[in-house]
């Protein structure tokens, strides 16, 4: 799946994306809107992660999406 449909179907991939980074809030799922640079950023800041391994995180999360 490519991001650019995530991102169409954000309301369906953010609940997705709350089980898979569950310290991520509704609010903060809602302030992202799809936007795969602020989910990466986001999961830096609260996983305290280095931007390669969120980017991957994300990737992963992007090849896995049932949305």
């Amino acid at each position: 799946m490519n991001w650019d449909t995530i991102e169409g179907k954000w309301k369906q991939a953010k609940g997705q994306a709350k089980q898979k980074w569950g310290k991520l809030t509704d609010d903060e799922l809602d302030q992202i809107d799809g936007k795969r640079d602020q989910l990466v950023g986001r999961i830096q800041e609260k996983y305290g992660m280095a931007r390669d391994a969120a980017e991957a995180e994300v990737e992963q999360f992007e090849r896995s999406c049932n949305c």
